[in-house]
């Protein structure tokens, strides 16, 4: 009970402070799911995206991310708090990498939004990555919709790997499309690709 008022106010805080640094508009947000479980895929390009994407909607969305972020010791508890999944490569921790598609798969089971960024890193120069077969692994235990989403306009903020960054200039223009949902079956990680890539008008 207190996890979930803590949340819904430090969300209402976030929400608050977005609309001042940033000016969000969002198109397509009718194909997130009202209920029922889905996987939300976007292109990484800062740092703080899982902002954008968690204050969508009223729905919580569980992230899937980089275990160091997750155990750090500033930003662990806000981490825990919003229910994000901590992920490691094999090379480093293969326990926690299989731990992490099994919390993946129980909350997705139980009807939840979670959201991942399958390029895997941020992007440095700002195009998008290959996607990698973390998402087929996800969707071979528990076949959901996935919902192709671009981030545009944050290439070149200060929360980004762009190497001449325009500073956090107030009410930058950001906008999160959301594409037609893709059915688990019809998942095909290059051709996802190129649907993310056609939300961000370089299709």
């Amino acid at each position: 009970m207190f996890a979930h008022a803590a949340r819904t106010v430090l969300l209402t805080v976030i929400r608050w402070l977005m609309r001042v640094v940033y000016r969000v508009e969002a198109a397509g947000l009718s194909q997130v799911p009202a209920t029922g479980a889905a996987v939300l895929v976007a292109n990484h390009v800062t740092f703080v995206d899982a902002l954008f994407l968690g204050t969508l909607g009223r729905r919580r969305v569980r992230f899937v991310m980089d275990h160091r972020y997750y155990d750090h010791w500033a930003l662990g508890w806000i981490c825990r708090l919003f229910g994000a999944i901590p992920i490691a490569p094999r090379s480093e921790d293969p326990a926690r990498l299989a731990a992490a598609f099994d919390a993946i798969d129980a909350a997705l089971a139980q009807g939840e939004l979670v959201a991942i960024f399958p390029e895997g890193r941020l992007t440095r120069d700002g195009t998008v990555g290959a996607f990698r077969p973390g998402l087929t692994r996800i969707l071979a235990r528990r076949p959901v919709p996935v919902v192709p989403i671009g981030l545009r306009g944050l290439w070149g903020s200060v929360f980004s790997r762009a190497p001449r960054r325009q500073g956090a200039r107030l009410r930058r223009r950001v906008e999160i499309v959301c594409g037609p949902t893709v059915a688990a079956a019809e998942v095909h990680l290059d051709r996802l690709r190129s649907q993310v890539l056609g939300l961000l008008g370089e299709g």
